[in-house]
């Protein structure tokens, strides 16, 4: 399965409300959604017929992140709700909109793809799929931080040995599309400051020159699983009613987790 291919899977399985797409391009991602989206990319070429309500920037995604309110677009970002008990203001208190799907294929070097990952979690939960692209490079060229192929990943594939290091409570499935695999991340928590707190170490031991040492597991996909077999797993409908009826992690994320290791004990 192509890489679009499963991402049209993911949108129908998810049944997302909403959607934030890093690193646009011509916009043939982009036109598989149908729901309000943001879209990020500091020199987007459109050509493809976008069939939703969007936001375009023309931004980096560093950027982007830093404005305030920055999913405004998405019903408003934090907004008010109203509060009816007695004694108590109409207005009671501001909840901020949740991602349920994030696509991330932006900048193709290590850094930029962990960074936009710690900024599409912070406006996560654990509900929501985060999918970041090219991470299973297919050779040791195409994974190069300075590109001389005409197919190019970069070092991003990096991303899954820091996310299994440093957060162990999120849940990393890796997905055998064509041509360079994609990172499905389940779990998100907005209050982890895990990745924020270690980021120089990790870029000390991470950012390194070419030649890259791409783990023989990542150039052989040995743990990456068919898109199939993810698309059509038997918990999305349970996760889409959860998300959908506001259950909390405390209630909501450990069901997940057991789904989602049976999904990787069977690779």
């Amino acid at each position: 399965m192509k890489r679009h291919e499963f991402l049209r899977e993911l949108h129908k399985v998810s049944a997302n409300r909403n959607y934030l797409e890093i690193g646009v391009n011509d916009g043939r991602s982009l036109t598989l959604s149908r729901v309000p989206s943001i879209a990020i990319d500091p020199a987007f070429k459109v050509v493809t017929e976008i069939r939703c309500d969007v936001h375009l920037v023309k931004a980096t995604s560093d950027d982007f992140f830093a404005r305030e309110n920055p999913l405004q677009h998405l019903k408003g970002g934090r907004h008010p709700v109203r509060n009816l008990r007695k004694g108590r203001s109409p207005i009671g208190y501001w909840r901020r909109t949740t991602l349920d799907l994030s696509f991330i294929d932006g900048m193709h070097l290590f850094e930029y793809a962990l960074r936009d990952f710690m900024n599409v979690e912070k406006h996560s939960d654990w509900g929501s799929v985060i999918v970041l692209d090219d991470m299973l490079p297919r050779n040791i060229d195409e994974a190069a931080r300075d590109r001389h192929t005409g197919a190019w990943t970069g070092d991003v594939y990096k991303v899954v040995e820091v996310l299994n290091r440093y957060r162990p409570d999120l849940v990393t499935v890796l997905v055998d599309t064509q041509p360079t695999g994609q990172l499905v991340v389940f779990g998100a928590d907005p209050d982890n400051t895990t990745l924020h707190d270690k980021y120089d170490e990790i870029m000390a031991e991470f950012k390194v020159p070419d030649p890259q040492k791409v783990p023989e597991a990542i150039l052989e996909r040995v743990q990456a699983v068919t898109p199939e077999t993810l698309v059509q797993a038997p918990f999305w409908r349970a996760l889409v009613k959860a998300r959908n009826l506001g259950v909390g992690r405390s209630r909501g994320w450990e069901p997940l987790r057991k789904a989602l290791e049976q999904i990787s004990v069977s690779r």
